[in-house]
């Protein structure tokens, strides 16, 4: 195994970390150091200057910490030279350090390694990726308890349940000539099949939600021209991110921009005012605007007059399959619900605001936080944010679907142990147990950071 380096850390603070990982780990840093630390203990800190040999020119003052195998992060003998954030300093000694024998590492390969090197399963080293990307306290929340184990430990409880009976099923068939005897009670794995896929069920509908989590909630503003969409967008990301004016069809694409509410990620889109009208790049930005509209989770239909009810069906179109608000805007100018009867749509909530001047905006980010509907997550909560879990726990659910169907038809118990070790298979496959394709972790850690 190689001796691999990288910069830890972003250029543009005071302090750098360059990491280093592998068997040579101690020589390779001894020959650049003027401390010695040959002999360090693992989990200590030493002061010194990194030197280039050949010229005895030093480089910069640094802090070595020294990580001994197996109780580091790789498992392997690793280091972290502290040093100062200046771009030439991190490539001066990383350069050094290649010169002495290190490999730059590759996008992700620490924890890559630390996978391999059995310090965490698969499912936990991509819950480090999710807590470096985590832009809210939810998406935090969720990858911080995957990093810790929840989810493999909840995936070894049902592996193990189904090792279990897959062992009394096969140990059947060594009595294959007595027919009678069933080491495996039939009532009893119809009943842990149920149990067992109702969990792996809900694991797998906790994926929406997970995205929804991770990516950022969709919210489309949608209106005729002229309403304050734009106006309302800025409102609610605080800041002046579209442009205002009271000149029609001003917004031609549409905006996204991103605010954070109750540590929940929302995606607000400002699309084109929708009307008719003959101009070409106006009426490309509505057909945008009803594409946004269809991916969107939650809808803001703005108004200010009393719609027609050519705008009420598309909305009641809308409303049977996503959440919609309706947003009255201009409370400052006009008494909105003296113009929009109650009659409209009775069964969307509505709220009357002024976009201008900020009034009961509070008010509509509760309202919009109601209609994510996304649960309070708390301590040990299991969300599933991983295409590639949700696709594994989907195949074990297929399998499991299977074995049902074996049972009800009194089918034997080969077939039925055979449709069990492929549910063992497809959960093993989240926590990594089944892979053995170097492509397949290759295409795993790619989208990792350097350094990570």
């Amino acid at each position: 195994m190689s001796t691999i380096c990288a910069p830890a850390t972003s250029l543009g603070g005071a302090i750098a970390i360059i990491r280093v990982s592998g068997p040579d780990t101690i020589p390779v840093i001894n020959r650049i150091f003027t401390k010695d630390i040959k002999d360090a203990r693992g989990y200590t800190v030493h002061y010194g200057q990194i030197v280039e040999g050949s010229t005895n020119e030093v480089i910069d003052e640094v802090l070595v910490t020294v990580f001994r195998a197996p109780h580091s992060y790789t498992g392997e003998d690793s280091a972290e030279i502290s040093c100062h954030a200046s771009k030439y300093i991190v490539q001066r000694i990383c350069s050094l350090l290649c010169t002495e024998g290190c490999q730059p590492a590759a996008a992700g390969e620490f924890t890559k390694r630390a996978f391999l090197g059995g310090k965490m399963d698969l499912s936990q080293a991509e819950a480090v990726a999710d807590i470096i990307a985590s832009e809210n306290k939810a998406s935090h929340d969720i990858a911080l308890s995957q990093m810790k184990g929840t989810f493999s430990n909840e995936l070894a409880i049902l592996r193990e349940q189904l090792l279990k009976l897959t062992s009394l099923l096969e140990l059947e068939l060594d009595f294959s000539d007595h027919e009678e005897l069933e080491f495996a009670n039939r009532d009893e794995l119809r009943e842990l099949a149920d149990t067992i896929d109702n969990r792996i069920t809900t694991l797998a509908h906790s994926f929406e939600n997970g995205q929804a989590i991770k990516n950022g909630i969709p919210v489309a503003i949608i209106g005729k021209t002229n309403v304050g969409k734009s106006t309302l967008l800025n409102q609610l990301i605080h800041e002046d991110r579209a442009i205002v004016s009271n000149i029609h069809g001003t917004t031609r694409d549409v905006i996204e921009d991103t605010t954070t509410i109750k540590g929940i990620t929302f995606r607000f889109i400002d699309t084109a005012g929708i009307r008719t009208t003959e101009d070409e790049v106006e009426r490309l930005g509505i057909e945008r605007t009803h594409k946004k509209m269809k991916e969107a989770r939650i809808i803001l239909w703005v108004i200010d007059t009393a719609p027609s009810k050519e705008e009420i069906s598309e909305i009641e179109d809308f409303a049977s399959e996503k959440s919609v608000i309706m947003v009255c805007n201009k409370v400052d100018k006009q008494s909105i619900d003296s113009i929009i009867g109650q009659d409209i749509l009775p069964n969307v909530p509505r709220i009357s605001i002024s976009a201008k001047y900020g009034t009961n905006i509070n008010e509509l980010e509760k309202t919009i936080l109601a209609a994510a509907n996304i649960p309070e997550i708390h301590n040990g909560d299991i969300i599933i944010t991983n295409a590639r879990h949700y696709d594994a726990l989907c195949r074990a659910h297929t399998g499991l679907c299977h074995v049902r169907e074996s049972l009800s038809n009194n089918l034997s118990g080969d077939l039925i142990a055979e449709d069990l070790h492929s549910v063992i298979s497809d959960l093993a496959d989240i926590t990594g147990g089944a892979i053995s394709s170097q492509e397949t972790l290759n295409n795993i850690f790619k989208n990792f950071c350097i350094g990570k």
